[in-house]
């Protein structure tokens, strides 16, 4: 006799536990709970890619000081418009190139490809 109540309460209390267990995923299945689901992983995304974003903007700013103390450019105070211009040498050859530079005047036909 006791053992026959042992098993009917074990399998009793096995068939509450998996109805529970049932309804819960079947709760997680509705179209609202999808649908939160969704928005709360569409928000972490946001996040992620909104820290990205400035993590790229801290390695580029990095970089363009790092750039800027290579050429030797150095942003002047006193100057209102916070413009940067290349050391003398430097922005003699840069002037130099740019009025060497020969571009040819190409035009493209868009019919020679087919």
């Amino acid at each position: 006799m006791f053992r026959r109540a042992f098993w009917f309460t074990a399998g009793a209390a096995a068939g509450v536990w998996a109805t529970t267990k049932v309804n819960r995923q079947l709760k997680k299945l509705t179209p609202e709970s999808l649908a939160a689901q969704a928005a709360d992983k569409a928000v972490e995304a946001g996040h992620r890619l909104k820290d990205f974003a400035l993590d790229v903007k801290a390695g580029m700013t990095q970089r363009e000081d790092e750039l800027n103390d290579a050429l030797g450019l150095h942003e002047d105070p006193a100057r209102l418009d916070n413009v940067t211009a290349l050391p003398g040498p430097r922005r003699l050859r840069a002037i130099e190139n740019t009025k060497t530079t020969h571009r040819p005047n190409l035009s493209y036909d868009r019919n020679e490809d087919h």
